[in-house]
């Protein structure tokens, strides 16, 4: 026969986890009808979506003093420390992505005149592995089901290209002027969101696995340190920058760079760089809104004033630098003028990666 303290802890574990599982419903639903309030245009759903995130938030509450209050009556050990450790930080993960579903709550209002709406089909898409992936990591922690949540964090690479194939058809189509220039965002922020879904049931399994095993994961992988390059077009500098820096190949970082208003790459910058033994003639210009996984990025460097946006207000664990430096593709003179203007900039941005480098891979930055 259970002893009370037994039977009390259960009865704690069984209320927090009906909690959890309440919360995943009104975000699983939330997420479905702002999915219907994007290829549908309903008006209707979008703000029954922003009204009810309220309630998401409340539990969000209600779970955080109901672990705390676990933790201090039951004063747990082992796996229920583990437990509710991990309760909390899905907890957060929850609250996350109900604000996610908000948002694409908000920005289907601003595309619902669109008909048809663009790509609404590739919304489905990736509803469709965001939204079960979801279900299946909150799956994973109620049954605390390892190889279930192992299995879940692989889709998240599925909808990390799909999320990808997405923004370049949106861009292909604002091209041929399918739909009106600002309807361009919202669209790409709704993408987004559902990508950013499939990352936080990622963040929710790792949980799992920490609550299941005591394998930690959820910081694997971050030996491999990003860096983001970002000036105004992407067609030179940050070009120039991330091409000399994947040169250096160095298997501990990850480099790559981003416009703010994306422009085809420089020619110029091609040529030089190929003197220079680096290839980027398949390089394409993006935009930030296109760099996957944004938020992992550690180091961000902006080439140009009209960049500096682009870094994230404190507080942030995000590494901001400024190399401002002359954009060479706008030169003018002759051509040993325009040539040394590429050499200026490209020994500038060598001097400061090759300094970088140095303090990164001897450890003097986390």
């Amino acid at each position: 026969m259970a002893s009370h303290y037994e039977a009390t802890l259960q009865r704690d574990i069984d209320l927090i986890r009906s909690k959890v599982l309440e919360m995943s419903a009104l975000a699983e639903r939330a997420l479905k009808d702002g999915l219907q309030a994007v290829v549908a245009r309903d008006r209707q759903a979008a703000y029954s979506v922003i009204l009810r995130d309220q309630r998401i938030d409340e539990l969000e509450k209600q779970i955080d003093r109901l672990c705390l209050e676990f933790l201090v009556r039951q004063q747990p050990v082992a796996g229920h420390l583990r437990f509710v450790y991990a309760t909390i930080k899905i907890n957060a993960e929850l609250e996350r992505i109900g604000d996610y579903a908000e948002s694409i709550a908000r920005q289907s209002l601003k595309v619902a005149h669109l008909n048809p709406v663009p790509a609404s089909a590739r919304f489905v898409e990736i509803a469709n592995f965001s939204i079960p992936m979801l279900h299946d990591a909150v799956k994973a922690f109620t049954e605390q089901n390892a190889e279930l949540a192992r299995s879940t964090m692989v889709v998240e690479e599925k909808v990390d290209e799909l999320r990808n194939r997405i923004n370049a058809e949106l861009i292909q189509l604002r091209q041929e002027n399918k739909f009106p220039l600002e309807a361009l965002t919202p669209l790409m922020t709704i993408a987004r969101r559902f990508e950013r879904v499939s990352d936080q049931a990622k963040n929710i399994c790792e949980e799992v696995l920490y609550m299941c095993t005591g394998e930690y994961s959820k910081h694997k992988g971050t030996e491999v340190l990003r860096v983001l390059f970002v000036d105004e077009h992407n067609s030179c500098r940050s070009q120039m920058a991330e091409g000399i820096a994947n040169s250096l190949d160095q298997p501990r970082l990850m480099f790559t760079s981003a416009g703010i208003d994306p422009r085809p790459v420089d020619p110029g910058t091609v040529k030089f760089l190929a003197e220079k033994g680096i290839d980027i003639s398949r390089q394409n210009s993006k935009s930030v809104e296109q760099v996957p996984n944004l938020e992992h990025y550690q180091v961000i460097i902006v080439l140009a004033r009209e960049a500096q946006k682009v870094l994230p207000p404190p507080p942030t664990k995000t590494v901001g630098l400024e190399w401002t430096v002359q954009d060479p593709s706008k030169v003018t003179g002759t051509p040993e003028q325009v040539r040394t203007a590429y050499e200026v900039t490209y020994q500038f941005i060598c001097d400061h990666l090759n300094d970088l480098t140095e303090a990164i891979l001897g450890d003097k930055i986390d």
